[in-house]
């Protein structure tokens, strides 16, 4: 019976006036109730054995404390559902039972006359974090207001922090007496009485109607943001633009967003009095906008490749069991674009795309990128559109944009003044939105040059430096680009040089990794079997949409390249390095032997980006096999991916295709007998004259690319009349 003496106190909770309380009132417990089991819970709650996660954290940082809903849900069913319900109201209870933990758990203090005196109490912010499943933006309707609801979406806009009172400090005009007005979270103002409740002495001036004056000085602030938050692309329904949603946070949430940012939002669904209301809705009192008073924030960051990166052990085996076969990377060119038929060597290089290079920091802070760009320019109806159509679907994150109808700003980021507040915002375009994905241009050769050179900076150093309207800042773009473009006249001339057909700058091209030349071949058997596969294809395109296989495959493509994208990070080795090093030197010797035959540089030079390049395209193969190191023969197969493509752009065009055969030797002494040293005539003249003898006219006009080449004739007047020169 020896604790029966100490000094406790004992009490039990009963209602005060039992009879006088209603069924209702007795079934929703005491908000002192709450507030105990709400610190018991902050003091109590043990993982392990005595671990007490929810202590140790306060101890380790008093600003701000983190609860798992799931937590709360283990300690005491009811205390969730009360905070769904009723947010407002439970989360100002819970913050105050944190901060009465904190101040129990904290030692005295010695004060300055040197006494040891209670810790003053500080406020604590809750943060709340939940594994359920997000609800869509377009759900969101009156029955969610002032009820906790859990969102995603990609952050458009953050404005600047401001100032938002939590005590408002008043003093009357009259008699100078002063109140303290709390003031509504949110984006809620703080209700000022319209009356001073001082009672006027005889002979006293009584205080008039709304005596109150606001004293600025003397109110107490927080820190508070408003960010704009959109739609996943993905999750928007085709043909209806994304909606996007207001967000209020504050204190130690604010600045922690950037635009662009993918973000799994915990909040209160609020209403505001919006100030500057369109004319219609001024008179209507009763409309009022809706936004999310946050409080609590999971970014969605790259690491976990954005989207629901949690594998489970199946589908990890599974994984690691199709990394180790023998011909994976085989599977895994069949799989792409598998309605496309050929085009073997770009199937491979939009695979290696998809995966992407390793990503390296250097300890100097350079950052060399790791997202591998490619460019496919050719003939049209050679299935362009339809790889970056793949790739937009496949791509764990893809932007589609074409490039007519995509301007600088909208591909980078455009500085946007806010209607109520009159201050300049960023908003993050295609390129910034991607971050950590694929961007696909189409039309690429038909945007204006000012425009591509926005995006120069984005494909190299991966950021986009602005410098517009007094914001100077540089945000992140780790996007890889995935180009289609035709040659200028339309279809690839192959009487033209590769300077021609390639009307690219070489500023643009050497970012490029891969470069293919796509043409429209017309040779017979392969014609038919392009016909019978596309009439296959067309034929059976029912049957395949309904069927479950495809869809899981795709599926299963997608999840296998976030997967590698986000366990395997593969280095060169030793012999690997050694081979590449020969073979660049090898792509120099003959871009120089070529030059020096030819006499002008190549269209598509070769530099030590491409080296990067194949180095990218070395670690992106050996990704596909989540193997940590890329060998000699991931080098091997990238330095031929890279023949294929760059260096036979390079190469491609009249320069070889000229040999002096017969007929061409034939047209040219024709040529020379019509046209004396110094004389003109008009090209067409001269080739329907030369048509008449029975000469072909592509012969005839190699015959005078060959004479131009050696300065025999030149044009004049737009190429349409030649002079012979002396």
């Amino acid at each position: 019976m020896s604790g029966w003496d100490e000094g406790a106190v004992y009490y039990s909770d009963q209602a005060q006036f039992p009879e006088s309380g209603t069924d209702a009132a007795a079934a929703t417990p005491s908000r002192h109730t709450i507030l105990r089991k709400f610190k018991e819970f902050i003091r109590n709650l043990e993982t392990d054995k005595n671990v007490f996660p929810y202590r140790e954290s306060l101890i380790n940082n008093p600003k701000s404390l983190l609860v798992h809903l799931e937590d709360l849900l283990a300690f005491d069913a009811e205390l969730p559902s009360l905070l769904r319900s009723s947010p407002s109201d439970y989360l100002a209870l819970f913050e105050t039972a944190a901060a009465e933990v904190l101040q129990s758990l904290r030692l005295k203090e010695q004060g300055e006359s040197g006494e040891m005196k209670e810790p003053e109490t500080r406020e604590v912010q809750i943060l709340l974090s939940s594994k359920e499943d997000p609800v869509s933006m377009r759900m969101l309707g009156a029955q969610y207001i002032s009820k906790l609801i859990k969102i995603a979406g990609i952050t458009i806009a953050a404005s600047r922090v401001k100032a938002k009172a939590t005590y408002v400090s008043l003093v009357c005009k009259n008699c100078q007496s002063t109140r303290e007005v709390p003031c509504r979270p949110g984006l809620g103002g703080a209700i000022v009485p319209r009356s001073c409740d001082h009672v006027p002495q005889a002979g006293e001036e009584p205080c008039p109607i709304d005596p109150w004056i606001v004293v600025p000085d003397k109110s107490k602030y927080v820190d508070q943001q408003t960010l704009k938050l959109q739609e996943n692309p993905e999750d928007v329904p085709t043909g209806e633009l994304p909606r996007n949603m207001l967000l209020s946070v504050d204190r130690h949430l604010v600045q922690r967003i950037v635009p662009g940012t993918r973000l799994t939002i915990i909040g209160i669904y609020s209403i505001f009095q919006a100030a500057n209301s369109s004319a219609s809705h001024r008179g209507a009192v009763a409309v009022r906008q809706p936004y999310i008073r946050v409080v609590g924030i999971e970014e969605v960051n790259e690491a976990s490749s954005r989207g629901h990166a949690a594998f489970t052990k199946e589908e990890v085996e599974e994984f690691k069991k199709f990394a180790s076969r023998t011909d994976a990377h085989e599977v895994i060119r069949s799989k792409i674009a598998p309605s496309i038929f050929g085009e073997e060597n770009v199937k491979k290089a939009v695979a290696c795309l998809l995966f992407g290079g390793s990503r390296k920091n250097l300890p100097d802070g350079v950052k060399l990128r790791g997202d591998i760009n490619v460019l496919l320019l050719g003939d049209p109806s050679t299935a362009k559109s339809q790889f970056l159509k793949f790739v937009e679907k496949t791509a764990p994150v893809a932007v589609y944009t074409s490039g007519k109808g995509s301007s600088a700003a909208g591909l980078t980021a455009s500085v946007i003044r806010d209607s109520s507040s009159r201050e300049f915002y960023l908003e993050g375009g295609a390129m910034v939105l991607a971050d950590g994905g694929v961007v696909c241009i189409d039309e690429f050769d038909k945007m204006r040059p000012e425009d591509r050179v926005a995006i120069h900076e984005a494909m190299e150093q991966q950021t986009i430096s602005i410098a517009k309207a007094g914001i100077t800042t540089v945000l992140n773009s780790r996007t890889s680009v995935l180009a289609a473009a035709n040659p200028p006249s339309g279809r690839y001339d192959d009487l033209k040089t590769a300077q021609e057909n390639i009307d690219l700058q070489t500023t643009i091209l050497s970012r490029f990794d891969l470069i293919f030349i796509v043409k429209d071949k017309r040779d017979y058997g392969r014609d038919k079997i392009i016909a019978s596969h596309i009439i296959k294809v067309h034929a059976s395109a029912n049957k395949t949409s309904g069927d479950s296989r495809t869809a899981k495959e795709e599926n299963w493509l997608k999840r296998y390249i976030q997967y590698c994208r986000t366990e395997c990070h593969p280095r060169l080795s030793e012999s690997a390095s050694s081979r590449l090093q020969n073979e660049y030197v090898r792509f120099r010797q003959d871009m120089r032997k070529q030059a020096n035959e030819t006499g002008e540089a190549s269209a598509v030079p070769i530099t030590v980006r491409q080296l990067e390049a194949i180095i990218r395209l070395s670690e992106a193969l050996a990704k596909m096999k989540l193997s940590h190191v890329a060998t000699e023969a991931d080098v091997i197969e990238a330095v031929n991916l890279f023949k294929v493509s760059t260096v036979e752009a390079a190469q491609s065009g009249i320069n070889q295709q000229v040999t002096l055969t017969p007929e061409i030797k034939q047209a040219e002494t024709q040529i020379k007998r019509r046209l004396g040293i110094g004389m003109r005539i008009s090209e067409r003249k001269l080739i329907d004259e030369l048509a008449r003898m029975g000469m072909n006219e592509s012969i005839v006009r190699r015959a005078l690319i060959v004479m131009h080449q050696r300065d025999e004739i030149e044009y004049k007047h737009e190429r349409r009349v030649i002079v012979r020169k002396v």
